[in-house]
């Protein structure tokens, strides 16, 4: 009775229209949308938590699998069905991603786009576990940007799950000044908190290979999956 209160007490009618959709059980929403208040996302992430519904975004492309499902905006003309999860915070590197992998004739499993704001229903550490229990998935790539610490959250969820899939990172922002907003409401630099080079320890400590452009993130996954299969 709290939650539905708390969900009742939102100035925002479309966050109010989101939280009706988990209580009523839809089990999976993508929100797209940008411009969501933080306290809004506050009050509905702590809702959604309580219900079996999976929150993708805000401020997110959505999610395609390709050739069976696309909810959102990612252009399913640039993928090709294959071995490859992606799981991203940039709509515009995913695309790019998918792109360049597709051109060297690697397929994607899903590409979920998880959003770039400070409050998100899914992150790095929620959709990991998804492809590390899809037998398709062979190898995943992750791509994050500054801000926060979800990249260096789903670092130790890796090192500590036994994780065993190779993980393939491209982080972006490494120039930003800190303090200062850098596109995505989330990236942001705070002091060492969300700078791309902590994120970069991580993940390589976590094993991921990191990519520093994206013809690296094509050739890193390459030389991945050759090895698997060696």
């Amino acid at each position: 009775m709290v939650l539905r209160c708390a969900a009742t007490s939102l100035r925002s009618s479309f966050t109010s229209s989101l939280l009706a959709l988990a209580d009523a059980g839809v089990p999976l929403l993508v929100c797209v949308t940008e411009g969501i208040p933080i306290q809004d996302m506050i009050r509905a992430k702590a809702f959604v938590d309580h219900t079996a519904t999976r929150l993708i975004g805000p401020n997110c492309p959505g999610v395609l699998t390709p050739d069976e499902c696309k909810i959102g905006f990612i252009p399913n003309h640039v993928a090709k069905r294959g071995r490859v999860g992606i799981v991203a915070r940039s709509g515009t590197l995913t695309y790019e991603v998918i792109q360049a992998l597709s051109q060297s004739g690697v397929g994607q499993t899903t590409a979920v786009g998880i959003g770039g704001d400070p409050v998100l229903g899914s992150t790095f550490t929620d959709i990991l576990p998804m492809f590390a229990g899809d037998s398709e998935t062979e190898a995943v790539v992750i791509v994050g940007e500054i801000g926060g610490s979800d990249e260096e959250n789903a670092a130790a969820w890796i090192r500590n799950s036994g994780f065993d899939k190779p993980v393939v990172a491209f982080i972006s922002g490494r120039t930003a000044p800190p303090g200062k907003r850098m596109g995505h409401a989330g990236a942001i630099i705070s002091g060492n908190t969300g700078s791309a080079q902590s994120k970069i320890d991580a993940l390589t400590s976590a094993g991921a290979g990191i990519a520093d452009t994206i013809e690296d993130v094509v050739r890193l996954v390459g030389d991945r999956l050759s090895s698997k299969v060696a």
